[in-house]
C-alpha cells in the first residue's frame, strides 16, 4: 500500500513540476512596470485555461498524498530506537580496592621509611 502511495506520488511531483514549467509567466510585460500602457498590472487575469485548471488540481493531489504518507509515517514509527534496544539488568557497582600506599605517602604520614 505504501509502495503504491509512494508512487503515485512520485508520478504526481512529476506532472506538477512539468506543468508548472508549461505556464507562460505572468510578468512578461516589464515595460508595464516602468509606466507602460498594459491594462494587466492589477487587473483581472482573464479565463483560466485547462493547464492552469490541470496545475491546480494536480497540485491538489500532491498535497493529499503527502498528508497522507505523513500519516502513514505517523503511525508506523510510534516505537523508537530506545523502545527497541534489549534492556540489560543493572548490576551493583564494585568498590575498587585502595591503591598501595607509595614511599612518599608513608613518609608524609609519619611512618619511619623501611630499609633505612
Amino acid at each position: 500500500m505504501e509502495a503504491l502511495l509512494l508512487t503515485v506520488h512520485y508520478l504526481i511531483c512529476f506532472f506538477l513540476i512539468i506543468a508548472i514549467l508549461l505556464q507562460v509567466g505572468k510578468g512578461a510585460d516589464i515595460g508595464a512596470v516602468f509606466g507602460g500602457a498594459s491594462q494587466t498590472v492589477f487587473g483581472g487575469r482573464g479565463p483560466a485555461t485547462i493547464l492552469s485548471k490541470i496545475t491546480a488540481g494536480v497540485a491538489i493531489a500532491f498535497l493529499v498524498t503527502s498528508i497522507w504518507l505523513a500519516q502513514i509515517s505517523k503511525t508506523r514509527s510510534m516505537e523508537t530506537v530506545i523502545d527497541k534496544a534489549p534492556v540489560s539488568e543493572q548490576t551493583k557497582p564494585t568498590e575498587a580496592a585502595p591503591a598501595p600506599a607509595t614511599e612518599q605517602e608513608k613518609t608524609d604520614s609519619g611512618a619511619a621509611p623501611s630499609g633505612k
